[in-house]
């Protein structure tokens, strides 16, 4: 029998039931049912105001401002007719949460009645404090201003709460002196880069109707649910949102039985829910499983705007944690919450494309006869070579840590995997002759009453962290917490990069009066020579890649945060998102500040976490058992037995390693130097090994007291037993 309070736990979750819900009703009625849509939008405005706002959207260019009112009063009238009272201006800040700040649509009048109002300027502009966020030292305590500014191509949608509705207007967050307090402003500046660099290379290949050019974005989310009977017996998943400590379990993951198996009925009905909520908010989500670790599932919608997509992706982040409370559950979007089996991911599906040009990276059945495509394609490979340590850095985070490298998720060495019939072909164009690409073939399964199908022509890798997957890029290395809009930002920016320079070198060719074919055959061949390099097929965890990448390809492995993240403070990681506007260097300075604390923040609250569990409910049982154990090894020899006292002594060794251990760990808590970089590789260095150290005094424990006695819910109970 357990403790009282784990039993307690243990006891109400064997009690519980699939929570109740209504049943889902058919798609088409609820679909997208809660957000104004351009649909909503053409019924409820007039005709000159709904084409200006669906120019602004499908087109780019500035918002018309004199359609603000009308779309104001519009978008109130459909609010309150539903039940709004309030209206909030949803923001992103970076911290990789939503931020909201909530007005009521009231107006107070003379005679003491009250009416609704919303004003085109309320819409378009709100004030929160913007020195209240993480800022990196742009804004002063004393300097609060801040705005958001509505971002008319993200729709407005109702968020739904029991007592009511709330209006929310997507917005972008930016300091009094204008710098990007966001994610969302970046974003939307890289994709405006990216769309002039692609136009121009779509120009010169003799294309005359363009449309924009967009980044397209799908993420899969992956995510632990854990009861939450056990949240209170242990404060480091409610702090820290990860175990601290915890001995492995006979059984984890290693009969992969958990993988694609039946969803159980609790679990279900959860993700039935969530999936009707997001659906009435316009989420595509489409797949649901469960993934490789007990108590892991996965949630991925379809591919959407980038920037749709990723106030998208916050929504279905707040829904999995707002929903998961509702059927008695904690979502943990840590990327490492349980030591010993698979940490979660946020894998992003990265394309470009335009209505007039469909997907620019989809190579169609004759890859060596795109040129279109070989150049996009050669575009990215150019940039993920020059800048792939700016990719390590953009996920780089004290969670993300723990998951890099692990079986389920990339090495920290960032590198493509293109695939057999790709990298096949940009072998022949480096050798300096085109001839052809293989093809798929059919899949014949030897059952006549078995179809055929067509067989992919390259197979796919799981260990590279940048993979081609048929008609787009899936970046491996995004963890399951992460806003995906810093990696999507990256992205936009190396391609927008590359494009330029492809760009560059075409128009030189093409003014010395080259055909395009051979210029264009001749910028493919330079890419491959000098940035082949970062191409590769192989086994990603093998350490043989690892020391291959470094020493004959020039890659680099940045295993730790505090090796990744003062990237961004690399002269040419500045002037790559100044040139291209995307990020001044004010605003790259200040994302460092702001990352690098995070990172420090994370540790040291785990630090002190482990100090607190070890010291006030983990040592205090250790001991009352020892005691116990003592006295029943005196009771046997009185009597004339000769009892072993090898566990005993055993677990006074280990008790004796956790008070030495978390003298050691305390000591370099308080000895952390001053500056960024010194004070992330403390706690890389010093802090995490300690607590490393601290942990196998702990768990060596778990497995030595007696379970009666053992105050935390285990790994086996909390990832088995739901």
């Amino acid at each position: 029998m357990p403790s009282s309070e784990r039993f307690a736990a243990l006891q109400s979750i064997q009690r519980r039931k699939p929570t109740a819900v209504e049943p889902t009703p058919a798609l088409e009625k609820i679909w997208a049912s809660d957000v104004f849509t351009l649909g909503k939008m053409k019924a409820a405005l007039p005709k000159d105001a709904f084409k200006s706002i669906q120019r602004t959207i499908r087109e780019g260019g500035k918002l018309d401002a004199s359609v603000a009112d009308v779309v104001a009063q519009a978008m109130k009238e459909w609010a309150t007719s539903r039940g709004a009272l309030y209206y909030a201006h949803v923001f992103y800040p970076l911290t990789n949460l939503t931020a909201e700040k909530h007005d009521g649509f009231i107006a107070p009048q003379s005679d003491g009645s009250a009416i609704t109002e919303f004003t085109g300027k309320l819409l378009v502009q709100g004030e929160p404090d913007g020195s209240s966020f993480p800022n990196g030292g742009i804004r002063s305590t004393f300097e609060a201003r801040g705005y958001t500014a509505w971002d008319v191509t993200s729709p407005a949608f109702l968020m739904p709460t029991p007592n009511g509705l709330t209006l929310c207007i997507p917005t972008v967050f930016v300091s009094w002196t204008g710098e990007a307090l966001d994610k969302k402003t970046p974003l939307l500046r890289s994709n405006a880069a990216m769309n002039q660099q692609a136009q121009r290379l779509l120009k010169l290949l003799g294309n005359k109707e363009i449309a924009p050019v967009n980044s397209s974005c799908g993420a899969e989310q992956e995510y632990f649910l854990v009861d939450n009977a056990y949240l209170g017996l242990r404060p480091d998943l409610l702090l820290a949102g990860r175990t601290l400590f915890g001995a492995p379990p006979a059984k984890g993951q290693q009969f992969d039985d958990h993988y694609f198996g039946a969803i159980p009925e609790r679990v279900q009905v959860f993700m039935q829910d969530v999936e009707h909520q997001l659906y009435r908010l316009g989420v595509p989500a489409k797949t649901r499983h469960n993934e490789v670790a007990p108590g892991q599932f996965e949630i991925a919608p379809v591919y959407e705007a980038a920037n749709v997509a990723t106030d998208h992706q916050q929504l279905i982040m707040t829904v999995l944690k707002s929903t998961a409370k509702k059927h008695g559950f904690t979502c943990l979007l840590h990327e490492k919450p349980f030591a010993g089996v698979n940490g979660s991911g946020k894998h992003v599906n990265w394309s470009i494309g335009s209505s007039s040009h469909g997907n620019l990276l989809d190579p169609g059945h004759t890859p060596h006869d795109n040129m279109q495509f070989l150049l996009f394609c050669g575009a990215v490979i150019r940039g993920v070579h020059k800048y792939g340590s700016l990719l390590r850095s953009v996920v780089a985070t004290a969670g993300n840590d723990h998951r890099l490298g692990a079986n389920e998720a990339p090495p920290a060495i960032i590198s493509i995997y293109l695939g057999s019939q790709l990298e096949d072909v940009y072998n022949q164009i480096r050798d300096g002759e085109l001839k052809g690409s293989a093809s798929g073939g059919v899949m014949q399964l030897g059952v006549d009453t078995l179809p055929e199908f067509p067989k992919d022509p390259g197979d796919r890798n799981r260990t590279s962290p940048f993979a081609f997957t048929g008609n787009r890029f899936e970046f491996r290395a995004v963890g399951s917490g992460q806003s995906v809009a810093g990696p999507l930002v990256a992205m936009n920016t190396i391609l927008a990069d590359s494009l330029s320079w492809v760009a560059d070198q075409l128009e030189a060719r093409l003014g010395g009066g080259e055909p395009i074919e051979s210029a264009a055959f001749a910028v493919l061949k330079q890419i491959t020579q000098e940035h082949g390099a970062v191409i590769f097929g192989g086994d990603g965890y093998s350490s043989e890649w690892h020391e291959k990448a470094v020493r004959e390809r020039g890659l680099e492995n940045l295993r730790t945060s505090a090796d990744a993240l003062p990237v961004l403070r690399r002269p040419e990681v500045r002037d790559l998102f100044a040139r291209h506007g995307v990020l001044s260097p004010v605003e790259l300075e200040s994302r460092y500040e702001v990352y690098a604390e995070q990172y420090v923040l994370a540790i040291e609250v785990e630090a002190k976490l482990s100090l607190r569990i070890a010291r006030t409910q983990v040592y205090p049982a250790v001991t009352a058992y020892l005691g116990d154990l003592a006295g029943s090894l005196q009771e046997q020899e009185a009597i004339g037995l000769s009892p072993s006292r090898a566990i005993a002594q055993e677990i006074a060794g280990f008790a004796q390693q956790l008070l030495d251990k978390t003298a050691a760990l305390e000591a370099a808590l308080g000895s952390a130097p001053h500056g960024s970089e010194a004070h992330m590789a403390h706690c890389a260095n010093t802090l995490l090994p300690l607590m490393g150290e601290l942990r196998a005094a702990v768990d060596g424990l778990e497995s030595l007291v007696d379970d009666n006695a053992w105050p935390l819910p285990t790994y086996q109970e909390m990832l088995f037993i739901r």
